[in-house]
């Protein structure tokens, strides 16, 4: 059994090894940098994903936490993408998350920022697509300040948040299930399209 680490980022990295590796896994198998085609369906699970995290990156009482959380969605940007490779901005999915206590909101934001790291590679292969994080692929640019400063911050934010046991359980549920609903979408943004076929 591998000892638990110390800081909460790094136990939420460790719980999430599985499902991350198994949505990296489905990514790939999906091509997004094939086509600007197959691209598009990808920035329709970002979207659907930064879109219902929305409620969260607003939240007054974790912007007390997280000063610049409003900042730092970007579900914006994935909905200026959608428009730029002429493709509709879907409606909701049933199933995304409502009203998550503290430790579980944070889990889930944990896993939306870490995104922010992969994106790094990400937007390197969109340049092949002719696209950049002013058209097309805003949503994988580097934010203000660099990606590397960007999660420093947040989690030293994270791994300062006294939290009950309750909460750090509830923490970790949310990283597992923001994979597990991230995969979701992209099944659902992959399938839609397969279903116009």
């Amino acid at each position: 059994m591998t000892e638990r680490p110390a800081l909460r980022s790094q136990r939420l990295n460790q719980i999430t090894h599985a499902p991350h590796a198994e949505l990296d896994a489905l990514v790939k198998s999906h091509a997004p940098f094939d086509s600007r085609e197959s691209f598009a369906r990808f920035v329709v699970a970002q979207y659907l994903f930064q879109s219902e995290l929305k409620a969260l990156y607003t939240d007054p009482q974790l912007i007390a936490i997280v000063p610049d959380l409003a900042e730092r969605c970007r579900a914006e940007q994935a909905r200026l993408d959608l428009a730029d490779l002429d493709t509709e901005v879907p409606g909701p999915v049933p199933g995304a998350v409502q009203n998550p206590s503290l430790g579980e909101a944070m889990g889930w934001i944990f896993v939306s920022e870490g995104s922010k790291l992969g994106a790094a590679f990400l937007i390197k292969r969109a340049v092949a697509l002719e696209l950049s994080d002013s058209f097309g692929a805003r949503h994988l640019g580097e934010p203000a300040g660099g990606r590397a400063e960007g999660w420093k911050q947040f989690t030293r934010i994270l791994d300062g948040l006294a939290l009950s046991a309750d909460e750090e359980a509830a923490a970790e549920r949310g990283a597992v299930a923001a994979f597990e609903r991230f995969t979701e979408l992209l099944k659902h943004a992959y399938a839609a399209d397969a279903a116009l076929v």
